[in-house]
């Protein structure tokens, strides 16, 4: 089933001398509980095509499907409500809020759109995360791979037809970020979740099922990763 459909995507900043290609011509789809990798260096464009996808950022020309709907014919606010309903994110800097606890902060996406939290789902994540006995814990009391443990539970508590991780070991020293990309598969298989992550670090991608790369805004997928 083809959840993600990129259409022909340019994105161009700027004008006349100044202008930058950050997209060029993109294009490509995903099916359900499919765990993509996109890398490429600093600057390459993925971050900028991450957001584009997550209607974080506009294109300039072409199409972003979202199980059918698009995502640019829809007015801003419809849109809004889309994307904090059908995407979830997870970002380097994890962006949980220090004042709530750890099970709060994974709710909050459902409190945002006045739905009462099934607290068997929390606590079943809670346990594939490892967290269960931090679910009190403020952010400050965790470290930095707990927060991004967090980060994760909140994009997954909301069911969402897409995951999008930008860097999500970014900040993490080698065992935490193997932890995550573990914990990310196991999401991946576990709830046939669909996940692209965009990293430039091609040694987190031995575990996905599939490998795009970006370069100067291009796009070429470089199929399967996983055995």
């Amino acid at each position: 089933m083809e959840i993600l459909n990129v259409q022909n995507l340019h994105k161009t900043y700027g004008k006349g001398e100044s202008q930058v290609r950050a997209l060029k011509d993109v294009s490509f789809t995903m099916e359900k509980g499919t765990f993509c990798a996109v890398v490429g260096e600093s600057g390459s464009g993925k971050s900028t095509l991450l957001n584009c996808i997550g209607a974080l950022d506009t294109p300039t020309s072409g199409k972003v499907y979202l199980d059918g709907q698009d995502l640019f014919s829809m007015k801003e606010q419809k849109r809004t409500v889309f994307r904090r309903q059908n995407i979830g994110f997870v970002f380097q800097s994890f962006q949980l809020i220090a004042e709530l606890t750890v099970e709060q902060n994974i709710v909050f996406p459902l409190l945002l759109d006045y739905q009462k939290p099934e607290q068997k789902r929390v606590d079943e994540i809670l346990e594939v995360l490892g967290l269960s006995d931090r679910r009190h814990h403020l952010p400050g009391q965790l470290s930095g791979g707990q927060q991004q443990r967090v980060a994760i539970g909140r994009a997954l508590i909301t069911r969402p037809m897409l995951i999008l991780a930008d860097e999500p070991t970014g900040n993490l020293d080698s065992k935490s970020s193997r932890d995550v990309m573990e914990l990310l598969v196991k999401a991946s298989r576990l709830y046939q979740q669909t996940i692209l992550m965009i990293t430039h670090n091609i040694n987190l991608t031995s575990s996905v099922d599939r490998v795009l790369r970006v370069t100067d805004g291009i796009l070429t997928d470089l199929g399967g990763a996983r055995e």
